[in-house]
């Protein structure tokens, strides 16, 4: 992250206004820049500032208005593929509690998706900190995502009460970032089978 600029958590960015629908007259311009971070990010690319701004034909200083820093552009990226993959993990219906199977399933996606095993690889200590700081915003939406997740699992009688549901799913989210960071922590190969062991008997 050295030489990058940096922007305040709290500072809005022209991405952020697009994505959620409130800035239309940058909107296709910044849409562009934010799809082809993406397309980056899927072949397992690393996001590169200055080369975004190159492919896009525009300088650094516009790239940066559009999309605020390039930790804000990769959480946006990060986020986008997080959103999508539980989408897809409602939809399924598995047998039991479906947060421990969406979960368990996000981790091994996680694990196998080119974009995030070299953003582990070549950038431990950055993507730990952008998936895992508590002061972060990819931290703050995945804890509220897998709040929600347990508490529907809860309404429909699949989970049990006992522990507080704030404290379920930041222990949800802390089982499994240590089984998508596991090379970093303790040099093991990351395995999603171990996280659902877990999972199962935390969420049931």
């Amino acid at each position: 992250m050295s030489g990058e600029r940096q922007v305040t958590p709290s500072t809005s960015t022209a991405l952020q206004r697009a994505l959620s629908g409130g800035d239309v007259t940058r909107r296709p311009a910044v849409l562009d820049a934010f799809a082809a971070a993406r397309r980056r990010f899927a072949a397992g690319e690393r996001i590169d500032m200055q080369g975004l701004a190159d492919e896009l034909g525009i300088n650094r200083v516009t790239l940066y208005r559009w999309v605020g820093s390039r930790e804000q552009l990769i959480t946006e990226v990060l986020w986008s593929a997080t959103q999508k993959s539980f989408s897809r993990y409602r939809r399924a219906k598995p047998e039991g509690p479906r947060a421990a199977a969406a979960l368990t399933a996000f981790v091994r996606d996680v694990n196998d998706h080119p974009g995030m095993r070299q953003l582990l690889r070549d950038e431990p200590d950055f993507a730990l900190s952008l998936l895992t700081s508590t002061s972060g915003e990819y931290q703050r939406r995945y804890l509220r995502l897998i709040r929600e997740l347990i508490d529907e699992d809860r309404d429909a009688g699949l989970i049990s009460a006992e522990i507080p549901l704030d404290d379920l799913a930041y222990t949800a989210a802390r089982i499994t970032e240590s089984y998508i960071h596991t090379r970093m922590i303790t040099g093991e190969e990351p395995d999603a089978r171990r996280a659902e062991a877990v999972l199962r008997v935390l969420l049931r």
